[in-house]
Formats: C-alpha cells, sequence, structure tokens
C-alpha cells in the first residue's frame, strides 16, 4: 500500500514539474494541470492508492482547477 502511495505521489509530482515547463500554457490550462495533480493527489491520500479515487480525484481537480479564478 505505502509502495504504491509512494509512487502516485512521485508519478503526479514529476507531471507537476513536467507541465510546469509550458510556457506557451494560458493561465487556465494551469489551473487546469495544478487542479487535477492536486486532486490526484488527495485522492491517492484518502483512498490509499485506489486507481479509481485518483482518476476521481484527477478529474474533480482539474474541473475545479479550470473554472476557478477562469475568466
Amino acid at each position: 500500500m505505502r509502495s504504491k502511495l509512494v509512487t502516485t505521489l512521485t508519478v503526479t509530482l514529476l507531471g507537476i514539474a513536467t507541465l510546469s515547463g509550458c510556457a506557451t500554457m494560458s493561465e487556465r490550462d494551469r489551473n487546469t494541470a495544478v487542479g487535477a495533480a492536486g486532486g490526484a493527489i488527495v485522492g491517492s491520500a484518502v483512498s490509499r492508492g485506489d486507481t479509481g479515487a485518483i482518476l476521481g480525484g484527477a478529474v474533480i481537480g482539474g474541473v475545479v482547477g479550470r473554472n476557478v479564478g477562469g475568466k
């Protein structure tokens, strides 16, 4: 269980690091990416690594991130 959590967090953080290098992304796109990554982390932490919860958290986080502070 702990190994799955560590793997999920590592992949998520690498994804954030990769996306942060995209200078051409709009603010809304960055908010979506950050929301999805944050949602995946929360989903993983709450469910102790359940894949469905991680994906659900990523989707919900992405939607919230896209709609927060957007124009």
